[in-house]
């Protein structure tokens, strides 16, 4: 009876293994591109730059303290943008406010333009 001499397969699984890590190519997820401020970056800001969004565990959002729809939150960030330029919108959430509805908002708003946004630290 003859017997098939497979001392090299261990050499060539290995010599697989190292070809298709190499030619692999890891695709990156992208996200949402926040540029953070350096630390220690405090400036006094006029009450009147500032829209407040407020977003509550059930996904329910007050946009400058008027209830809103999360898809509308574009179409009135636009009408905000354009009314002044120098716009902060800064967004506030539960700590029970779901990572979904959170990452909605931020889409909706980088969506409209908005390139000044502030996350205010829940404190409850």
């Amino acid at each position: 009876m003859q017997e098939v001499n497979s001392s090299s397969m261990s050499d060539i699984a290995f010599l697989l293994l190292v070809f298709f890590l190499v030619t692999t190519t890891i695709s990156m997820d992208k996200g949402l591109s926040l540029i953070l401020p350096a630390e220690g970056n405090e400036m006094e800001v006029n009450r009147k730059n500032i829209v407040n969004v407020l977003v509550n565990d059930q996904g329910k959002v007050l946009f400058d303290d008027k209830p809103t729809a999360i898809k509308d939150i574009k179409r009135k960030a636009i009408s905000k943008i354009s009314g002044n330029s120098n716009i902060i919108f800064s967004v506030l959430t539960t700590k029970r406010t779901k990572y979904k509805f959170y990452i909605e908002v931020l889409d909706q708003l980088k969506q409209a333009g908005a390139s000044k946004i502030s996350i205010a630290n829940p404190n409850y």
